[in-house]
């Protein structure tokens, strides 16, 4: 049975034992697992030593099992993973680290592959292998570099960071990006809350710590002697159509959990030094074409006053610490949200403008600027109070609409159904006019002040990086 090679090396400007305890930490899967594909761990045992093993659900477009297990390790140098069962007749992954002088390092990816099913299984999927394969490690090959540099710039500094709301969409890629710079994560879980199924050396980096905010129970002793608390969790606002009751749940989820936080904070003996809690640029508004920023004031509708609201419950913690409020824009990714609710119509060439004539402001951002944009409020003392997490160029709906389709291949021509504005709201009542019709420009004036580097500032750039469509 004839195997194929694939092989990808990048240079990566950091020290090689950098870059190889990097790959060893819990947290690195899950960040070198591209957006777009569909991957669910099962069970980890161990990290990337010999004997280790991850097993996961993997679709190939069928739901398959895959069980992989590390062999030939080598201390700062290599580790390899082979395929015990899954998709491949044979699949031997080395993953090998070279030096190059005292601060780079050459990053090699050597796959060693077969295709089930010999010459037909090679003509059938062969060509679409190496394609995907090409995809996924020129991702993979991308965020390595650029976590890394972040990590690098503030070295030596670990902390010992808390977060609610971890399994949601920023969450579940902000646990990997921290774990894996070598930070401590406690995750706030509520009674009921997934675990991570990690067993071995990897489960040190992640505790879990109670807390219900409905009831107000939370251990407080956990959370004594915390670096940063990273407050997240709220109830999703496009869950579903509103009514008197979802709305009280939107509200509820954030004021309480907030309030629940803050109080925690004034009570501990050793507090943290940063609040990080979650908002949205929500609070502006819809204002039509005007240009908003940090100093302009809040809008009306019911997610002004959520927002507005939620942003006061973190007053009594300023006293103590100094408190960032992340105001969130639409954050970008195949992997849930938004965009990943968005790509199926757009996929068959059957979704348009929302409205007629799509003038509305979309203020988006990519996850991964967003994990990007947190990392920066965390280690820069010069941010306080609230900041705009949004890319520094805003779009209209038909822009959006035009970038979409021609990232993905579809020609604009073909999308001739655009919703308009009257039957958005027929289909989703208030929360149309609230999300989908409303226009909110808004600039990231503290990002730029204070320094910060978008990884993609424009759509397309980033929508072609997150969905691997160079």
């Amino acid at each position: 049975m004839k195997s194929e090679i694939f092989v990808r090396r990048s240079r990566i400007e950091a020290p090689s034992e950098e870059v190889f305890a990097w790959h060893t930490r819990f947290g690195a899967f899950e960040r070198l697992t591209p957006p777009w594909e569909t991957v669910q761990i099962i069970q980890r045992n161990g990290s990337v030593k010999d004997g280790d093993q991850l097993v996961m659900k993997v679709s190939t477009p069928f739901p398959i099992q895959w069980v992989a297990e590390h062999r030939n390790y080598i201390q700062g140098k290599q580790f390899c993973d082979f395929q015990v069962s899954g998709p491949f007749a044979k699949w031997e992954h080395t993953h090998l680290i070279e030096p190059e002088g005292e601060s780079a390092c050459q990053l090699e990816d050597y796959i060693e592959y077969s295709l089930p099913m010999g010459v037909l299984g090679e003509a059938v999927a062969g060509k679409s292998i190496r394609q995907k394969l090409g995809r996924m490690f020129d991702y993979r090959h991308e965020v390595t570099k650029q976590d890394i540099m972040l990590h690098q710039q503030h070295k030596g500094e670990k902390m010992k960071i808390a977060i609610t709301g971890s399994t949601g969409l920023v969450g579940s890629a902000l646990v990997p990006f921290l774990t894996t710079g070598g930070h401590e994560v406690k995750r706030l879980v509520r009674p009921g809350g997934s675990g991570l199924n990690i067993a071995g050396p990897a489960s040190q980096l992640v505790d879990e710590v109670h807390w219900d905010p409905l009831t107000g129970e939370i251990d407080k002793e956990s959370l004594e002697g915390i670096d940063v608390i990273i407050h997240l969790a709220g109830e999703p606002i496009a869950g579903g159509r509103w009514n008197t009751k979802t709305k009280k749940q939107i509200q509820d989820s954030r004021i309480q959990g907030t309030r629940l936080i803050s109080q925690t904070i004034s009570d501990l003996q050793t507090p943290p030094k940063v609040l990080l809690s979650a908002s949205a640029i929500g609070f502006y508004g819809d204002r039509g074409d005007e240009t908003l920023n940090e100093e302009s004031q809040s809008g009306a509708g019911f997610l002004s006053e959520v927002c507005e609201s939620w942003e006061q419950e973190t007053d009594s913690a300023k006293k103590n610490v100094r408190v960032v409020n992340l105001r969130f824009g639409l954050v970008l990714s195949p992997a849930g949200g938004a965009l990943a609710k968005m790509l199926l119509p757009f996929q068959l060439g059957i979704a348009g403008n929302l409205s007629v004539l799509g003038r509305q402001y979309m203020s988006w951002i990519g996850l991964d600027d967003v994990i990007g944009i947190v990392h920066h409020a965390l280690t820069n003392e010069d941010l306080n109070g609230p900041i705009n997490v949004v890319s520094p160029n805003p779009v209209r709906n038909s822009e959006y609409t035009r970038t979409l389709n021609r990232v993905l291949g579809r020609p604009f021509p073909m999308n001739r159904f655009p919703i308009p504005s009257f039957g958005a709201r027929v289909l989703f009542g208030e929360m149309a006019d609230a999300l989908l019709l409303s226009s909110t420009k808004v600039e990231p004036s503290c990002l730029v002040q204070t320094g910060y580097e978008f990884r993609h500032p424009k759509l397309e750039g980033a929508l072609r990086f997150m969905m691997g469509r160079k």
